[in-house]
């Protein structure tokens, strides 16, 4: 693989549209950099793109600044695919009949249990027990162009084992404030649990819900696989 010595012009002119949703230049050329490293680096870790990265005459800047510009620095990420399905619209205007296609998937992280949406459960279609998000996905079709519209992490449900750790832990009476206290935490985050969850197919019936406020093509033909 020959070093990444800057971001080709196509995916340039692909990630300019992008832009405002940056505040500073450099956290979006660490951002381009990173997304021509998935497209062309064989190993497509944040190590492995940051190696292949040469940034001539200019001081090489750390990995962790890539690491901060990619994953934590205040870029508008919630108004990522809102602009982007902007961005798609015109090739899916005047093209005749659409196909929008919401599907569901698991996406292994075997070394980040901490990552928010991960639940270690079974894996039917590998058939063994499996550290994972399930991502609920939607894509717009026509006869000349394929684009993903939406992407949605579901929350995982634990609801199960919160009651019977409510139920193995209660106690008659709290007679400590901080105690009370805690037990009324424990109990918040159930409800919240609870009310947060949704099925898959409430999720894809919320993301047709969103696409219907911002039409992008003509009519549809709709493929539920959840």
């Amino acid at each position: 693989m020959l070093p990444i010595i800057g971001v080709p012009e196509t995916i340039r002119q692909g990630l300019a549209p992008y832009r405002p949703l940056f505040c500073r230049e450099e956290g979006f050329d660490h951002v381009s950099r990173y997304v021509t490293g998935l497209i062309l680096s064989p190993n497509k870790t944040l190590q492995g793109i940051y190696d292949l990265q040469v940034w001539g005459e200019a001081e090489k800047p750390s990995r962790r600044a890539m690491h901060e510009a990619v994953f934590e620095a205040g870029w508008e990420a919630e108004a990522l695919l809102p602009l982007h399905r902007q961005v798609v619209a015109p090739a899916h205007r005047g093209r005749g009949r659409e196909v929008l296609s919401l599907d569901w998937t698991y996406t292994h992280h075997e070394r980040g249990p901490k990552m928010w949406g991960i639940k270690k459960a079974w894996d039917h279609v590998e058939r063994r027990m499996a550290q994972y998000q399930t991502i609920v996905t939607a894509v717009m079709a026509n006869r000349e162009r394929l684009d993903g519209i939406e992407m949605m992490v579901q929350q995982p449900d634990r609801l199960e084992e919160e009651i019977a750790y409510l139920q193995e832990t209660v106690q008659e009476s709290y007679g400590q404030m901080e105690a009370a206290r805690g037990r009324c935490l424990e109990l918040l985050h159930h409800l919240l649990h609870r009310l947060g969850y949704k099925k898959r197919t409430e999720m894809a019936l919320e993301v047709v819900q969103q696409l219907a406020q911002g039409a992008l093509g003509d009519s549809y033909e709709f493929a539920f696989w959840c």
